[in-house]
């Protein structure tokens, strides 16, 4: 089973290269371009990152349950920072 540190590890590695940076990451996979990632979003970034089929929709519902603080079942701008800067601890 994955788990959390290698699954943002793999977000990491995604990020860093295949993106010039964060923003542009998020903005790639903001398909709606609302400013959040909704969970489908979500789902298709972890797809990228080669995050298992099997376990990406429960990866995606936990990744909006511990970072989306606004209830919205969503991840803002503001909240995928927030993700990143634990990446980078």
């Amino acid at each position: 089973m994955a788990t959390k540190d290698m699954i943002l590890g793999k977000l990491q590695t995604l990020i860093t290269e295949d993106f010039n940076d964060p923003k542009a990451a998020f903005a790639f996979f903001d398909k709606d371009g609302d400013g959040s990632l909704s969970k489908k979003e979500i789902v298709r970034l972890l797809k990228k990152a080669e995050i298992s089929g099997f376990i990406r929709g429960f990866v995606a519902s936990k990744l909006i349950e511990g970072y989306s603080k606004d209830g919205d079942e969503q991840v803002s701008w503001d909240e995928f920072t927030t993700a990143l800067n634990e990446i980078k601890e």
